[in-house]
């Protein structure tokens, strides 16, 4: 199940990068250029807090899902 849970967030996080490309190309391109000119300190602490927002989020929705 942890494998096919990991798989499933995979799958919807690049559906979803997907769909920000199709919809905002100018947008991502003028992303990419301040991604490239930020600090990798910056960008390590950008994708440490965004990991572990995205981690607190699946778990407070799978405790939601299992109460009563």
């Amino acid at each position: 199940m942890l494998v096919t849970d990991f798989l499933t967030a995979l799958a919807l996080a690049v559906a979803i990068e997907g769909m920000l490309y199709a919809l905002f190309p100018e947008g991502m391109k003028r992303m990419m250029l301040r991604a490239i000119e930020a600090s990798p300190q910056v960008l390590r602490v950008a994708g440490l807090a965004a990991a572990v927002a995205g981690v607190a989020l699946v778990a407070v929705m799978r405790n939601a899902a299992f109460s009563p």
